[in-house]
């Protein structure tokens, strides 16, 4: 996933005002007839809900819109030009790369944020004034960060059985393998719990590991991802199929999540131990629930165990 990008924009200079004079008849008089310039097009960022990510923008960089129409003769002013529109994912944040000013983040469809100005057209002539040039437009260079708007994210060690999970409770189909960091950018699937609630959307974060929030491991560039959601479900591999400790994984896990972003850590968690139909699951989950005195969701994603009382517990709290 491409969930960063740098731009240069440059609005359109707007057109110069005419210099131009009109003879009266039977009159060796003149009087001015020249028109402004038209505006210059400003440059927009608008959200396309159809857009995932940012990688069009490894191809283009820079957007130069129009320039405004020159005024001329007769009092005909320039006509203004159209804005320039550039489209991005939802969870757009842009900020201007050279005071480091956010400029705004865009999550809702179609909702637009003006990046660069136009110039306004120059003057036309007048008696005792000749006709002025247009303004110039704003140029800017802009940073465009890519935070995902879902309201449930999927969190866990690697090879916790995420993706295989998310499959179960939405309809995309994630490439899913028995080895750690399969899943490498965050994948959205779309969630549909019940004909009275809205479609929501799950995203699963790629696995996490120790140290994470500090640039370890494959997770750790897309915790941001997890911002936004308003509940966190928290898949532990309760088998320890991969040779660790179920409470050493939960415990790790919210460290990293407290040391990232504490407002993350304060996220309502769901936790859901997987992997219940491994042998080892069992004698697991008893000492865990010993330790851990939290509601836990005993579930087999793979054999499809457990997943509509997760849903239940999503519906009561979202």
């Amino acid at each position: 996933m491409i969930d960063r990008a740098r731009i240069y924009v440059k609005a359109g200079d707007g057109g110069s005002g005419c210099n131009s004079f009109k003879g009266v008849k039977f009159t060796r008089s003149h009087h001015p007839d020249g028109g402004s310039g038209g505006r210059g097009a400003d440059v927009l960022i608008r959200v396309d809900k159809n857009i995932r990510e940012l990688k069009e923008f490894r191809g283009k960089q820079h957007f130069r819109a129009e320039k405004g129409k020159d005024g001329s003769g007769n009092k005909k002013k320039g006509a203004d030009s159209r804005p320039c529109i550039i489209r991005v994912p939802p969870g757009t944040i842009i900020r201007d790369v050279g005071n480091n000013l956010l400029l705004g983040e865009l999550t809702e469809p179609d909702q637009e944020l003006l990046a660069a100005k136009a110039g306004e057209g120059g003057r036309a002539n007048t008696k005792t004034q000749a006709a002025t040039r247009g303004l110039p437009g704003e140029e800017k260079e802009l940073s465009l960060e890519l935070k995902l708007v879902a309201e449930i994210a999927l969190i866990g060690y690697p090879n916790s059985g995420k993706s295989t999970f998310l499959t179960k409770i939405s309809s995309c189909s994630p490439k899913i393998a028995a080895y750690p960091f399969t899943t490498t950018s965050p994948i959205l699937g779309p969630l549909e719990l019940s004909e009275e609630l809205p479609l929501l959307t799950a995203v699963e974060i790629p696995g996490l590991i120790k140290g994470s929030n500090q640039g370890k491991g494959l997770g750790a560039q897309f915790l941001r991802h997890a911002e936004r959601a308003k509940l966190l479900l928290h898949l532990i591999d309760m088998a320890g199929s991969e040779g660790r400790d179920p409470c050493e994984d939960y415990h790790n896990l919210n460290q990293e999540l407290k040391d990232y972003d504490r407002g993350l850590c304060a996220k309502p968690q769901l936790l859901i131990a997987n992997k219940m139909d491994l042998p080892e699951a069992e004698n697991n989950l008893k000492k865990f629930s010993f330790k851990i005195k939290e509601k836990i969701y005993p579930v087999s994603a793979k054999g499809s165990l457990g997943i509509e009382e997760v849903l239940e517990g999503i519906r009561g709290l979202l």
